[in-house]
C-alpha cells in the first residue's frame, strides 16, 4: 500500500465522505460520531475503564503496559484481522481515537508492523467536531436559508426532496416531526444529529448554493434538537408556504402514516404487524391527550381502532380518513395557524405543492 501522510485536512474527509476508522471504545462512538466511521475501537468499554483506573491510580506507564496486556494474543490478532480488512476495503481512509493520540498511535504503529502503512487523522474526533461546530456556523452566515412552510399534510419533506439545494432535517433525524412522527428505527444521538446538519450544510456551501431550502421545523424533531444557531437563523428566515385542500392533505398523511408505516411495522413484525401500529397510533395520540381533551382523544382512539378493522375485512381506508382529517381539522390546523403568526421572515411564495417547487427552482 502507497504511504500516505497523516492528514488534517477536515474539510476534504467530510465533502468526500472519507471513511474513517473509529478506535475510540463503543460508549465512546455511540455519543458521537461522523456519517463515514466505523467504529473498530482498540479496546472495549470494559477495558478502557480499567486502563483509566489504572492511569489514576498509578500513572500512564502502568497503564500503557495493562493496555497492552489486554489487547494481546488472540484479541489483538481478532482485532488487527478487522483493521487489515478495513484498511484493505478502504486503501484511501484513515483511523482516529479521540484526539489523535496513544490509541491511534499504537494502532498505526501495529498496522505499519504488518506492512500497512495507514494514516491517521491528526486531532482525532476532538478536532474534527470542533472543526463541525465552527463550520455550521460559517456556512450559515454564507448561505441564505428559505424555509418551505405549511400545514401538516401539505406534503413538505416531498418538496425538500425534489429540490437539490435543500437539506431533510426530519431525514436526518429519522423522525417525520409531529407527534406521530417517529419511525421503527431509532433516531441518532445528538451529536450525530448536529454532524450531520453541519455536512449537509458544508456540502451545499461547497457546491455553490447561495439558497438552501429547509422545511419549517420547532426546536424538537422527535428527541433531538436543532443546534441553536440554526434554530436562530430559521426564526429569522423567510419562508414559502405550502398550500393544499384538505382532502389532498389527508392523502398525504395516510400514505406516511397508515401505508407506509404500515409497511414497515408488516416487514418487522409479520402478523403481528398491524396490530403493533394500531397501538402506536392510539398510544401517539393519548401523549397529546391534555391538548385534545379526553372526550375527544377517546373518540379518536375508537376511530382509528374501528379504522384499522375497516382496512383489514374490507381494504377500506375511509376510515382512516375520518380521523386524520378530524385530527388535520381540529388539532394541528389552530396549532399551525398560531405558529405562523410568530414567524419573523417573509413570505416569499406561496402555492401549491407544484407550484412552490417550481419557484423554488428557479429562484437559486
Amino acid at each position: 500500500m502507497k504511504s500516505r501522510p497523516d492528514t488534517d485536512d477536515y474539510r476534504g474527509l467530510f465533502l468526500a465522505d472519507v471513511p474513517v476508522m473509529d478506535m475510540r471504545a463503543p460508549a465512546e462512538f455511540a455519543h458521537g460520531a461522523f456519517p463515514s466511521a466505523q467504529n473498530l475501537p482498540l479496546m472495549t468499554d470494559d477495558e478502557r475503564a480499567q486502563v483509566g483506573t489504572c492511569y489514576k491510580r498509578e500513572g500512564q506507564a502502568a497503564a500503557m503496559e495493562l493496555g497492552h496486556a489486554l489487547v494481546a494474543g488472540d484479541v489483538r490478532d481478532a482485532r488487527m484481522h478487522q483493521w487489515l480488512g478495513f484498511a484493505s476495503a478502504h486503501p484511501n481512509g484513515y483511523l482516529y481515537c479521540f484526539r489523535g493520540g496513544l490509541r491511534s498511535q499504537t494502532v498505526k504503529a501495529w498496522l505499519a508492523e504488518q506492512g500497512v502503512d495507514y494514516p491517521l487523522v491528526k486531532g482525532g474526533y476532538k478536532a474534527m467536531r470542533r472543526f463541525l461546530i465552527d463550520e455550521l456556523e460559517r456556512s450559515l452566515a454564507n448561505i441564505e436559508l428559505v424555509l418551505i412552510a405549511g400545514k401538516t399534510g401539505t406534503g413538505k419533506t416531498r418538496a425538500i426532496n425534489a429540490l437539490s439545494n435543500s437539506i431533510d432535517l426530519e431525514g436526518l433525524a429519522c423522525h417525520r416531526g409531529s407527534s406521530f412522527g417517529q419511525l421503527l428505527q431509532p433516531q441518532p444521538s445528538q451529536i450525530d444529529f448536529e454532524n450531520q446538519i453541519s455536512i449537509a450544510l458544508l456540502k451545499q456551501h461547497a457546491a455553490g448554493s447561495k439558497r438552501v431550502f429547509v422545511e419549517d421545523e420547532g426546536r424538537l424533531i422527535g428527541r433531538l434538537s436543532l443546534p441553536e444557531s440554526l434554530r436562530t437563523a430559521m426564526l429569522e428566515a423567510s419562508m414559502v408556504v405550502i398550500e393544499e385542500t384538505l382532502e389532498a392533505r389527508i392523502d398525504v398523511v395516510l400514505a406516511d402514516y397508515v401505508v407506509d408505516l404500515g409497511v414497515r411495522y408488516a416487514k418487522a413484525y409479520g402478523a403481528d404487524g398491524p396490530r403493533m401500529h394500531c397501538e402506536r397510533l392510539q398510544g401517539d395520540l393519548y401523549r397529546i391527550r391534555k391538548r385534545l381533551g379526553g372526550a375527544r382523544q377517546q373518540a379518536l382512539s375508537d376511530l382509528i381502532a374501528q379504522a384499522f378493522v375497516m382496512q383489514r375485512e374490507h381494504n377500506n381506508d375511509l376510515m382512516h380518513r375520518q380521523w386524520i382529517g378530524q385530527l388535520l381539522a381540529d388539532y394541528y390546523d389552530p396549532m399551525y395557524d398560531y405558529q405562523l403568526q410568530q414567524r419573523q421572515g417573509k413570505l416569499r411564495s406561496s402555492g401549491s405543492r407544484e407550484a412552490v417547487i417550481a419557484w423554488a427552482k428557479q429562484a437559486r
